[in-house]
């Protein structure tokens, strides 16, 4: 077998369990780790979803982290590495290939399913000349996952070279090349039911949003715009849940517009549910995106959404025409703080949202990747 490849604690029972799939879809995924992020979140709820329908599933990280979101004990793990090396980008790249390529070669899966850059370009380069169907998908703006020159190579010359694409956007799909998105499909992300079945009790005035404390989600944008806000609205708060780099600075922003008792840094949650039960009002801020999941989450619970347009034109795709004036532009403070007000004033405008958000079911997302799945491994 590979090197090093390492399984995690319950493996053996996982192997034993796959036994009874031998003759279904061997369907093997990459993504670098299985923490953090909402990528890696869609990965592990698809490849536990395809498990629990009874296909031969195995997913290979390049290593693994202390916090990863749960596999299903039918779901076979293997890393391709204890920890993240250390090595330069070219021999940490050739080595991941390889590893890949001998997993592939020697077990001979159906089809292999990357998530995002990296994996993309080596699930693509490891699996050339073997009988294994390659679907990559495109989970952020590809102007910045695929920026720069090696990044638009991959981008406009590897990709293409996959057997098909999921994109979460039109505005991304057109970015690449037309070879690559006449085999493409566009596929939300699936939104778990619980989040349908929220019982809000809603808060006057509790503005929340979720994500990562980094520049990406531009957290400082929506600080200064209620510091606005809150002038009009003094029962107003923020709830800030997520950790990351730039919480010293968030934390030092709060404190020099004096909104110490207004806005707070929740840290991480592993229960965002339960943290839109009592919502007045939900904001995305970010500078890019590909397709928000905390924004469609708080759609599927009934919170009224605000979002910035930012691109790859995720939010704009979510809420549609009917919810157009819920998108503000990027980076104006002012434009976020008077549409925030607007909503504040509102008597709980957020049903043509909550309607918006049935694409995202499970059942229906789940249908849509199992279908273009299928259709590859035969053709």
């Amino acid at each position: 077998m590979v090197g090093r490849i390492l399984l995690d604690a319950h493996v053996k029972d996982r192997i034993t369990v796959n036994k009874q799939f031998e003759n279904l879809p061997r369907v093997y995924f990459y993504i670098n780790v299985l923490g953090g992020g909402g990528a890696e979140r869609v990965i592990t709820n698809l490849a536990n979803m395809l498990a629990e329908d009874n296909y031969d599933v195995t997913m290979i990280t390049s290593y693994e982290v202390e916090r990863e979101y749960i596999l299903t004990r039918n779901v076979r793990r293997l890393s391709l590495e204890d920890k993240d090396s250390q090595r330069s980008r070219i021999i940490r790249n050739l080595s991941r290939i390889f590893k890949l390529r001998k997993i592939c070669k020697e077990e001979k899966p159906d089809i292999l399913i990357s998530f995002m850059e990296e994996p993309n370009f080596r699930a693509i380069l490891a699996t050339r000349g073997l009988p294994v169907k390659t679907l990559v998908s495109v989970r952020n703006d590809p102007n910045k996952e695929y920026a720069g020159k090696i990044g638009r190579f991959v981008g406009k010359v590897l990709l293409p070279m996959a057997d098909g694409c999921v994109f979460q956007t039109s505005d991304a799909q057109k970015w690449f090349p037309e070879r690559l998105q006449k085999k493409s499909r566009i596929i939300y992300n699936a939104v778990k039911e619980e989040f349908y079945q929220v019982e809000r009790t809603p808060v006057r005035g509790e503005i929340v949003t979720c994500g990562r404390l980094t520049e990406q989600k531009n957290h400082g944008l929506l600080i200064d715009a209620f510091a606005e806000v809150q002038k009009i609205h003094p029962y107003a708060t923020l709830k800030i849940y997520g950790e990351g780099a730039l919480r010293e600075k968030l934390q030092n922003q709060i404190e020099s517009l004096n909104l110490n008792e207004k806005v707070f840094l929740m840290g991480a949650t592993n229960d965002v549910a339960k943290v839109l039960q009592t919502a007045d009002l939900f904001v995305l801020s970010s500078d890019y995106e590909g397709m928000p999941n905390a924004l469609m989450e708080a759609m599927a619970a009934g919170v009224p959404c605000i979002s910035t347009d930012c691109p790859c034109g995720g939010p704009r795709e979510l809420f549609g025409n009917l919810c157009a004036e819920d998108l503000v532009r990027c980076n104006e403070p002012k434009q976020l703080a008077q549409t925030m007000e607007k909503k504040l004033e509102q008597n709980d405008q957020s049903c043509m949202q909550r309607k918006r958000a049935e694409q995202f079911r499970p059942e229906k997302i789940n249908y849509e990747w199992k279908k273009y799945i299928n259709e590859l491994i035969v053709t």
